[in-house]
């Protein structure tokens, strides 16, 4: 795939409508390799790609192609060995000393003495001074996930998928310019997913942020992104881009459209062949 067919393209459906020369992410033949006692292990290879500011973008592949590895160097977690990478123009460190980069795990990692309102002023009591302060306060924040009403409870008291929401309201309260969610639904049940799947997309459309959404799910980086950033193994490298037209105000009542089929079946084309 050359770095001109994963450029983002012009709007469709609800394709972003930024302007060519304003990308969150953008890199050059990115290579990260890791080196053991008994061999180098190439994790991205010529990756080339350009995300548009408010752009959500899916990345779907088999294990091991280094999804994850792309969203750690995006947040300067780990150093590429080679290529370029620049996320809203600088280098990654400058982002991420800006305060510009939030991050979601698969784990919300909440502390369990602090409640749900303490964790998400987390942010912004480790960082006093440097932190961006959110347009939301955190009490608002956590009204924005859905959780209203639910300021004084501990994570034990939580379900999964409310604690997820906890999760991403920390990420958002110093303000990021860019969501990295690392498979932040993968251990939920189904249907809590597929109610975190609409709520994410709301707080997106609400927010107007860049979301870079790591899943293993065919069916949720379909409904979920604007375009799915298809990736191959051994080494790990960009397969495909595929752009989702799917209507913009689109619902789960969508993934039964022939559209919607039709694109998750050529998903599953793609990932077959990886």
């Amino acid at each position: 795939m050359s770095a001109v067919a994963a450029t983002a393209p012009r709007p469709a459906g609800d394709a972003p409508a930024t302007a060519a020369a304003d990308w969150a992410v953008s890199c050059r033949n990115l290579q990260v390799r890791f080196f053991t006692e008994r061999r180098a292990i190439t994790a991205l290879q010529g990756l080339s790609l350009d995300v548009a500011v408010g752009e959500f973008l899916t990345l779907l592949g088999p294990s091991g192609c280094g999804k994850s590895t792309f969203l750690r160097v995006v947040a300067d977690l780990i150093q590429p060995n080679s290529g370029e990478i620049r996320v809203f123009g600088a280098q990654p460190e400058a982002a991420r000393l800006q305060r510009d980069i939030g991050f979601v795990f698969q784990d919300p990692a909440l502390l369990p003495w602090r409640n749900a309102l303490q964790n998400v002023e987390l942010p912004l009591q480790v960082a006093v001074g440097r932190a961006r302060r959110a347009k939301a306060t955190p009490r608002e924040l956590l009204e924005l996930v859905g959780l209203k009403g639910s300021e004084q409870a501990y994570p034990h008291e939580l379900s999964g998928g409310m604690r997820q929401r906890v999760s991403i309201a920390r990420a958002l309260a110093s303000d990021p310019k860019i969501l990295l969610m690392d498979e932040p639904f993968g251990a939920l049940d189904e249907i809590t997913r597929d109610r975190l799947n609409e709520e994410l997309r709301r707080v997106w459309r609400e927010l107007g942020i860049t979301v870079l959404f790591v899943t293993h799910s065919i069916h949720e980086a379909a409904y979920l992104g604007q375009r799915v950033l298809m990736m191959a193994a051994n080494p790990g490298r960009v397969r495909a881009v595929v752009p989702v037209t799917l209507p913009a105000g689109r619902t789960l009542a969508s993934r039964e459209s022939s559209e919607f089929v039709a694109l998750t079946s050529e998903l599953r084309r793609l990932l077959e062949t990886c």
